[in-house]
């Protein structure tokens, strides 16, 4: 009986594979609710290990300050609005209806008021490219157009925290403390490096998978690595 593989431990989870929310500041959310037009002051712009991007704090006058994401061009001191009634510039949250076509937005709700899923990674934007009957094209940094309900509210800019990729680790260190702040486990060991009992492509003479690496969708859970349910295979 071989060992299990990661792709089962993962799948059965564990704090190996859960990702340490309780080291992250706050679970960043548009401000209010729809039909209201509200405005905060960022005091203060910060670092949170559970993302790449820089997060502000913002003063909220009858409660709480609490933290939102920002993009570039904001800094200490200025005024963020959230609502309909909110001035298209930079940095503003509005619903996607009310934004011109040709805007760069990020931080898109999936449904009206669920406080942004899409569009939040350092340094990526979407582009409002269409309008039609209560719903709004988008399109994606991948490159694919996605609709949305025209309720859905969106920021106005580019996430702050561009050129990030563009440092490279250098030490095996800086990598270990990045990934210790993620739901994975690292170094990651290659499938063909391994004992024949700990991987399907593990074990031979030499370091090759054994076998084909193209395997159905309903293997069994200890022989599916590779491509899965790959749509062709062999040469083009």
């Amino acid at each position: 009986m071989g060992h299990r593989i990661t792709t089962q431990s993962r799948g059965h989870g564990g704090p190996t594979y859960r990702a340490p929310s309780h080291r992250y500041k706050a679970a960043l959310k548009h401000l209010g609710r729809a039909g209201e037009t509200i405005s905060y002051k960022i005091i203060d712009i910060e670092h949170d290990p559970a993302r790449h991007t820089p997060i502000a704090l913002v003063d909220v006058p009858d409660g709480e300050n609490t933290y939102v994401l920002v993009t570039e061009g904001m800094g200490i001191g200025d005024v963020l609005t959230w609502g309909a009634d909110a001035e298209i510039r930079n940095g503003n949250t509005l619903p996607l209806q009310e934004i011109p076509t040709g805007s760069s937005v990020c931080n898109i709700e999936a449904y009206p008021n669920d406080g942004g899923k899409f569009v939040r990674a350092s340094g990526v934007q979407a582009t409002v490219t269409d309008k039609m009957e209560g719903r709004v094209a988008v399109r994606m940094p991948s490159g694919s157009t996605k609709w949305f309900n025209g309720q859905c509210r969106a920021t106005i800019g580019i996430v702050a925290g561009g050129g990030r990729s563009e440092k490279p680790f250098v030490k095996a260190g800086k990598k270990y403390h990045k990934m210790k702040n993620t739901a994975s486990n690292w170094p990651r060991v290659r499938g063909f490096a391994m004992n024949v009992i700990d991987h399907p492509f593990g074990g031979g003479g030499h370091q090759h998978a054994g076998r084909p690496k193209t395997v159905s969708r309903g293997t069994s859970p200890g022989r599916k690595v590779g491509h899965i349910a790959a749509r062709r295979t062999g040469r083009r």
